[in-house]
């Protein structure tokens, strides 16, 4: 309807430690990724191109369970699935082979008869996965709805950092704005964090030497950036 929504409430608490759900494994041409039906998170993810800073035979591995890595993202609204709802994974196929694309399909039920997908897309010579959400609105209720997007990582050093050699590792935002903003990891625990808050563009990343993982939302909706300490 062209309209701006409202802010987003903040997406609920990151859990320090998941539980349930399966592990599917997606191959393409460039990565090897694993999605969690917890949530539908990108959970590990190892680059098939790069080998491993200390382990030449093993490929470098980005989204790490190591260190609490994960690419998280789901919806905001009564009853709608999230980051901790189960979801089940649709039948199809999990390599790309000699196909130019790849859909994971993830589907949750919420309440008042609401059903959800979540929809992973894959492409071949891309390292770039679409996410979208499908929703299907069987209430008599017209729903208000937000999605959100996050990243968590713990704040240890990538393997092969050293005190000889120390590059920044920790979140980024960009806004056309403010444009590029590095967030130290002890001023976000500290709640001093100085980013741009609010825009209709921009994006959110988690950088480390040499690598970056980044939820780059499409379109100019109104969007809140967020940064915080999960305790534990």
């Amino acid at each position: 309807n062209g309209s701006v929504p409202a802010p987003a409430p903040v997406a609920p608490q990151v859990a320090a430690a998941a539980s349930g759900g399966e592990t599917i494994r997606v191959a393409t041409d460039l990565f090897n990724v694993d999605v969690s039906t917890l949530g539908g998170d990108l959970v590990r993810l190892e680059l098939s191109r790069y080998s491993a800073t200390s382990d030449k035979n093993k490929l470098f591995v980005l989204i790490d369970p190591a260190h609490r890595y994960a690419a998280q993202s789901g919806l905001i609204g009564d009853g709608l699935p999230n980051h901790r709802t189960v979801f089940k994974a649709i039948a199809g196929p999990r390599e790309l082979g000699d196909a130019d694309k790849l859909e994971l399909r993830l589907e949750a039920q919420g309440a008042g008869g609401v059903k959800v997908a979540k929809v992973y897309t894959f492409k071949r010579g891309s390292y770039l996965i679409d996410v979208r959400h499908e929703i299907a609105n069987g209430g008599a209720q017209p729903l208000a709805t937000h999605a959100y997007y996050q990243l968590q990582r713990n704040d240890a050093a990538p393997e092969g950092e050293s005190a000889m050699v120390m590059t920044f590792t920790g979140p980024a935002v960009y806004t056309d704005a403010e444009k590029y903003q590095k967030l130290d990891f002890a001023d976000i625990a500290k709640d001093k964090a100085k980013f741009a808050k609010t825009a209709d563009n921009g994006w959110l990343a988690m950088v480390q030497h040499y690598f970056v993982s980044a939820w780059v939302p499409q379109g100019q909706d109104k969007r809140e950036f967020y940064a915080r300490k999960v305790d534990g």
